[in-house]
């Protein structure tokens, strides 16, 4: 059974349009209290929110529709995806969710669940919801319907998990650190984090008005994190988007980093320090340069499919560790069951601190492949997997790279489009490549 309403990170959309409007919320939320009451009697649920003007009705929505169904409901107010998660593992809760669009605009927003685990759920588990959705409601009476009720200190309690996960010998006294928050669910807790663990902090994007969400601010405008460290004369900027379950690093200089490079970091902190690191899982995204740079070092590097659900899929399936992707959503599951951009930033600072080097230095050797990606629209009917000028244009392509590049063929998932990515040492290498590759795809 495919899944109708369900994403890559549960269910997201504009506001005001089917599904992100309150009378589908309150039937999702009840769809999803009757699947949680198939295995307890009594279900707990938390709802956390980042700081979208549609959040109050959302949340009022999904409340509705988890009592209707006789399940009880905390509320935390704004707090990050991987706070949400933390304290429904930490509470031994039944459910978190948390209503957020991430990234998007302020416009938009979605809803996403985790497990009782604190880990976001399985494609079966989505499935089950979307059934219940097609049947008909089953409301409980007076005397079953769920209760509601604020949790208090949400946002101290997460404060005090972030801290935790940063090494209990070592300070960021001496650092000065921009915090963007993007304003989003971060805003109250990020500055918090930091200037706790002893960082001189300036904070941006602390200021949420319920409409300025991730404008030209935060992980996906990282512009103003760079000005703002090069106006205060910082040593590090860190941005988190909406939810802030995504990092972007800047240091003294200017210079941005990319999930792709702090993984990196990640992976050799942990190596420094004797610990086991078998394996590393990034996406079919991942920069090469960074793949070759871990086999370098003997460590086995997976791609899985681009979304950190996905990654995360990998990871519990390998028993591994660490893993990310390039956008910043980075996993550490010896720290957090999920991608957390707090904490994985306290953990390149940390790798920092403990080397005594810059990150430049850190990522000394390691420079990023150039990629050209190009976007080529496809005819209606035209089925470009049987195109056999195109997989022998990719072979010829392919060997001429020589293993030190390579070709990536996907097709949008929400247009008629065809993405190719070529990633070279050489960036007039890439671009012929894709070029050669696209002008086959428009042939056929």
């Amino acid at each position: 059974m495919s899944r109708t309403y369900f994403g890559t990170d549960g269910i997201r959309g504009t506001v005001g349009q089917v599904p992100i409007t309150p009378d589908f919320i309150l039937r999702l939320g009840h769809a999803v209290g009757r699947v949680l009451k198939r295995t307890e009697r009594r279900p707990t649920v938390l709802i956390g929110k980042d700081t979208r003007i549609s959040g109050y009705m959302l949340e009022s929505a999904l409340e509705a529709g988890f009592a209707s169904a006789g399940v009880d409901v905390l509320l935390s107010g704004p707090l990050p995806t991987p706070g949400v998660a933390y304290l429904t593992r930490a509470l031994r809760l039944d459910l978190g969710v948390v209503i957020s669009a991430s990234h998007n605009p302020f416009g938009d927003n979605g809803i996403k669940f985790f497990s009782a685990r604190g880990e976001k759920l399985p494609d079966e588990w989505e499935r089950d919801v979307e059934a219940a959705l097609a049947e008909a409601p089953s409301w409980v009476d007076s005397a079953g319907l769920g209760k509601a009720r604020r949790l208090s200190d949400a946002q101290g309690r997460y404060i005090e998990f972030c801290k935790s996960t940063f090494g209990n010998d070592l300070s960021l006294k001496g650092l000065k650190v921009v915090v963007d928050a993007a304003h989003g669910a971060a805003y109250q807790v990020a500055p918090d984090v930091f200037h706790e663990l002893g960082a001189d902090v300036v904070s941006i994007g602390c200021s949420p008005d319920g409409y300025n969400i991730n404008d030209h601010v935060g992980a996906t405008s990282p512009g103003a994190l760079v000005e703002a460290v090069r106006q205060h004369g910082a040593d590090y900027g860190v941005a988190l988007d909406g939810d802030a379950d995504r990092l972007q690093l800047v240091d003294r200089h200017g210079r941005l980093y990319n999930g792709d490079e702090l993984l990196y970091v990640m992976v050799c902190d942990r190596l420094a320090q004797q610990q086991s690191v078998p394996g590393v899982v990034g996406t079919l995204m991942t920069n090469m340069a960074v793949e070759l740079a871990l086999q370098a070092r003997g460590l086995e590097f997976v791609r899985a499919k681009v979304g950190d659900r996905y990654v995360l899929e990998e990871l519990t399936a390998r028993g591994w560790q660490l893993g990310g992707e390039g956008s910043g959503h980075l996993l550490a599951l010896d720290k957090h069951t999920t991608g957390d951009g707090i904490v994985s930033a306290l953990q390149v600072l940390q790798a920092t601190i403990r080397s005594e080097r810059s990150l430049s230095q850190l990522l000394d050797g390691v420079t990023l492949f150039p990629q050209t990606l190009i976007n080529v629209r496809l005819q209606p009917g035209q089925d470009w997997k049987r195109n056999a000028a195109l997989a022998r244009e990719q072979e010829a392509v392919t060997a001429e790279l020589h293993q030190r590049g390579r070709v990536l063929i996907r097709p949008s998932g929400t247009e008629p489009l065809l993405r190719v990515m070529v990633e070279a040492e050489e960036e007039g290498l890439a671009r012929r490549c894709a070029e050669r590759l696209a002008e086959t795809v428009r042939a056929g």
